[in-house]
């Protein structure tokens, strides 16, 4: 279930690809070697998890939105 370097590449284009940007990058996780760190250019996105479940890959997004984030939309 380790997410190695050419997952979080091919990831990281996936998310530039999709946003038609250059600026999204993914970082391995210190804490978990199943997930990676996502960023648009310097600012902390969520967590993007590696699932595999029965030898089918998924990937897993997790953002969290703080109320007080909501403030300066």
């Amino acid at each position: 279930k380790i997410m190695d370097t050419f997952e979080i590449k091919k990831i990281s284009d996936y998310f530039n690809k999709q946003f038609k940007s250059t600026n999204f990058s993914l970082k391995l996780d210190k804490n978990n070697n199943d997930s990676a760190e996502v960023y648009h250019n310097d600012e902390f996105l969520g967590l993007i998890y590696k699932d595999d479940e029965d030898g089918e890959i998924a990937y897993q997004f997790h953002m969290t939105i703080l109320d007080e984030d909501l403030l300066d939309a």
